[in-house]
């Protein structure tokens, strides 16, 4: 029966984390028609690439047993974030362009280093502990990247830039890893993926308080764009549009 609610877990973490990883389609549709990444980060994007390889990594079997289903969804994740990444590279501008380059190739280099340590240098228990720990690392700071946006989200009292669909993919599959790890008796997929479920409940209480004031700002955003990527600086510029705007119309009462 706890083999069987394992598998299931599982593979609903499979389905949801899939999800996830598909919902900036809409952001780099909308960058292909511009031709142009805007003021989109494409960090956010590189960075999922190495949780995803060190995730793949840490569930193939001569480096922990049962967590095929991580290896599965991770490596799918790994190469659909590839795409966004070589997509993000061809329309960004010329200095965007080589930071981006750069820092893949960077990602690359440590998974490789990773993996290669990982089978030379470390065998059973050491070597699941090792790429157990560095797979844990980079999911929560992969979990932990809307937290500007949910900043954003209270000092607005809009949800315009955190989508309601992508808060909810978040929640489930962090939170069907985290039964998995649970059942798995495995720490180092429970411990993320259940920092990854309280974060992603976190942002749903927030769109239930401010799901009504989204605001005139709405209308700027009309094509739909999950805006996942947006580059600090827009965020600023727009925290600060927001309160001028507020700070106007309290001045015409």
């Amino acid at each position: 029966m706890r083999q069987a609610a394992h598998f299931v877990f599982g593979l609903f973490g499979d389905v949801t984390g899939l999800l996830l990883f598909l919902a900036p389609s809409i952001t780099f549709k909308r960058i292909v028609m511009n031709k142009s990444t805007e003021q989109f980060s494409g960090i956010p994007y590189v960075m999922t690439i190495l949780n995803c390889l060190l995730s793949s990594w840490y569930g193939l079997p001569f480096v922990s047993p049962d967590n095929l289903l991580v290896s599965v969804i991770n490596g799918t994740g790994a190469v659909i974030e590839t795409v966004y990444v070589l997509l993000f590279i061809i329309y960004a501008p010329k200095k965007e362009k080589c930071k981006i380059l750069s820092l893949f190739i960077l990602v690359i280099s440590l998974f490789a280093a990773i993996a290669l340590i990982s089978i030379l240098a470390l065998h059973g228990r050491a070597r699941r502990i090792f790429c157990g720990l560095a797979a844990s690392v980079f999911s929560i700071i992969m979990y932990g990247s809307p937290l500007s946006i949910m900043r954003l989200v209270v000092k607005t009292k809009s949800v315009e830039y955190m989508p309601f669909f992508l808060s909810l993919f978040v929640f489930l599959c962090g939170t069907s890893w985290f039964i998995f790890g649970l059942l798995g008796k495995d720490p180092f997929v429970a411990v993320p993926n259940g920092f990854g479920s309280g974060l992603g409940a976190i942002q749903l209480i927030l769109y239930a308080i401010y799901r009504k004031s989204k605001g005139e700002t709405k209308k700027s955003n009309a094509d739909g764009s999950l805006e996942m990527g947006l580059d600090k600086s827009q965020l600023q510029s727009r925290e600060e549009n927001q309160s001028n705007s507020q700070v106007l119309k309290k001045g015409h009462v």
